[in-house]
């Protein structure tokens, strides 16, 4: 472990010779049960750190709770095999639990099974779609209502989230679901604090772990800059464009070879979106953060309200 720029970093890959990036994609062997009560059911997903299983719980089950079932995630087997891996999932356990916020996924627990020798975190199951899931139904785009209706609790969500010093660092639409209870922004294991307690948190090793989606991060952190609000407005407004037109707004290239290749001069407003909504998320998509002069609040209230952002 080292300590830089104020925060603890972990080496989880220190005497690995390349580096690990996020499209190597591992399911370890998951037991069957963990620390005696949770009974691993299925695969929910799998990405580029995590694993994610629904359970059941059985002390919950014992007492006859109708709804028994949580999500349980665990470091894909690339991380597990660290020994910084346990540390490094806390982390994302500690940021989260710190956010109340009805559009922001609630962790439960974090636990280590001695006996298997795996740490995860349970959280609340979500039942529903994620956003790419929900794109490849709307090739058009969606209607500015539903557009909305996903947008401003999106933007509420990681404006709060900024509020409170945590970025997020990976927003994009597999880590966004309409679940039956509204919308959730999941995943921070990409995040990190700006502030408060959770800024002494470990952090992923950033120079060693190519883990950012492409198509979502900024340019900034492509070339190696350090998370910042800014980053995650660029990824949200992303996610935004392509809600509204159904289509990236660069292709789904890595946002440096869009830049380079200045397919910014050629964006367009899409249908879907009204007029006065669209100076406020263009420059959300601003390629050089200097001119990416909008915050997640201002973006959400420019979505929300009638009158111009600015």
């Amino acid at each position: 472990m080292n300590k830089k720029g104020g925060h603890p970093t972990y080496f989880a890959f220190a005497d690995a010779a390349p580096a690990v990036t996020a499209s190597q994609r591992f399911v370890s062997e998951a037991p069957d049960l963990l620390a005696g009560r949770y009974r691993l059911e299925r695969l929910l997903g799998a990405g580029g750190m995590g694993v994610v299983y629904r359970a059941r719980d059985l002390l919950h089950e014992q007492y006859a709770d109708p709804d028994p079932y949580l999500a349980v995630k665990m470091l894909s087997e690339a991380f597990d095999e660290s020994t910084d891996a346990s540390a490094l999932l806390y982390s994302e356990f500690a940021l989260t639990r710190r956010l109340h916020h009805p559009n922001i996924l609630r962790p439960y627990t974090f636990e280590v099974d001695a006996a298997q020798q795996r740490a995860f975190i349970t959280m609340e199951l979500m039942r529903g779609l994620t956003l790419d899931q929900l794109l490849c139904e709307s090739p058009l785009g969606l209607p500015w209502p539903e557009l909305k209706a996903i947008a401003v609790p999106l933007l509420d969500a990681l404006a709060y989230a900024h509020g409170r010093g945590v970025l997020h660092g990976d927003v994009k639409p597999s880590n966004i679901m309409l679940s039956e209870e509204g919308l959730r922004l999941f995943y921070f294991g990409l995040g990190l604090a700006e502030e408060g307690p959770s800024q002494q948190l470990p952090n992923l090793n950033r120079e060693r772990l190519n883990a950012w989606t492409p198509g979502y991060a900024a340019p900034e952190l492509l070339e190696g800059a350090p998370l910042s609000a800014s980053a995650d407005v660029y990824g949200v407004a992303c996610v935004l464009y392509e809600l509204a037109s159904g289509k990236h707004p660069f292709r789904r290239l890595p946002a440096t070879q869009a830049r380079d290749a200045r397919l910014d001069r050629g964006l367009k407003a899409p249908q879907n979106l009204p007029r006065r909504c669209w100076p406020a998320l263009r420059t959300a998509l601003a390629f050089e953060p200097g001119q990416r002069r909008v915050s997640a609040v201002r973006l959400r209230d420019a979505l929300r309200n009638v009158s111009f952002w600015w």
